[in-house]
């Protein structure tokens, strides 16, 4: 499978757009990073499926996921467009299928329909989610993914489930993509997400980009679809990486204070890899090498600098 590379557009939940004042400024700076983006040679962007802002919740702007993946549909033209993930404990899951059929239709069949368990309790809480331990969160989501799947793929779908039911729901237009809406799954838990990408998913999103954590992952997803015969070559493997490409002998803490702006270094520099564009590319070939074959950006300051997608790009455009 040939390796792709989608990148986040700043969308305020990792305090990325905190130095712009106006809203509108706010969202004009994430919809010139999508168009640019849209203009260059990344097959993909992506929203995160939050309210509240991280390391901590804050006052701070963040836009919400579906809303704004349905404008930025209509703002560009050529580039797909996925949430990483969607929080399955947000929406009813037949609603979910059905917004994410109909932002489907409006991108063109450009949409990547990501769905994860969830895990930010502040805003689940905050916003009168039902917040529950991990066992029910995930059989409410193994019932919900199928429930998405069937509302795409079979007319009038009836489910009886403990968390969700459906009694015969209309969805049309199901979407343009055939078969389906490309349906990401998010998470690398082995007992119920990975068993999950093998029977419902287009493709599994492991996060972190370690190479050890995506090799493990991935072959775990190769048995389970070994047992159901699925085919494991034809489910994408992503994972993603937070850079911020800086040339050699930059200072590095000035470097780090640019990338990260007002977010908490304490908590966010581990994850962030603020180096050289070759110790990136390098990076990039570690998670291929281990099993990953699509590769999602997230480029802290973007909103402030467009030239950082284009440095980033470069290294993308390495392994073409």
């Amino acid at each position: 499978m040939t390796t792709r590379f989608g990148v986040f557009v700043p969308q305020g939940w990792k305090m990325d757009l905190a130095q712009i004042a106006d809203p509108i400024e706010q969202w004009e700076a994430m919809t010139d990073v999508a168009k640019r983006a849209d203009e260059q040679s990344w097959d993909s962007i992506w929203l995160f499926d939050h309210f509240h802002t991280v390391p901590e919740p804050s006052d701070n702007t963040t836009f919400e996921c579906w809303s704004a993946t349905a404008a930025l549909a209509r703002d560009t033209k050529r580039v797909n467009i996925g949430q990483m993930v969607g929080c399955n404990g947000y929406r009813n899951p037949a609603l979910y299928a059905k917004i994410a059929s109909t932002v489907d239709v409006a991108s063109h069949g450009r949409l990547y329909a990501g769905i994860g368990a969830g895990w930010y309790e502040h805003e689940w809480k905050a916003y009168g989610y039902e917040w529950t331990d991990i066992p029910q969160r995930m059989a409410a989501f193994r019932e919900a993914t199928e429930i998405i799947y069937k509302m795409w793929t079979e007319d009038k779908p009836v489910y009886n489930g403990k968390y969700y039911s459906v009694d015969a729901p209309i969805n049309e237009p199901k979407g343009v993509r055939k078969p389906h809406p490309s349906f990401w799954i998010g998470g690398g838990g082995p007992k119920v997400t990975l068993k999950l990408v093998a029977q419902y998913g287009d493709a599994a999103n492991i996060g972190g980009g370690n190479p050890e954590v995506i090799k493990e992952k991935c072959d775990i997803l190769r048995e389970h679809c070994r047992k159901i015969g699925r085919d494991y070559d034809e489910i994408i493997k992503s994972t993603g990486l937070n850079v911020f490409p800086i040339d050699k002998g930059d200072d590095p803490q000035k470097a780090t204070e640019k990338a990260l702006g007002p977010m908490n270094r304490e908590k966010f520099d581990r994850d962030n890899l603020i180096t050289t564009e070759d110790e990136i590319a390098n990076k990039v070939e570690a998670s291929l090498e281990a099993g990953a074959d699509y590769v999602i950006f997230y480029i802290p300051g973007v909103a402030y600098d467009l030239d950082l997608l284009e440095r980033v790009e470069n290294v993308a455009k390495r392994f073409a």
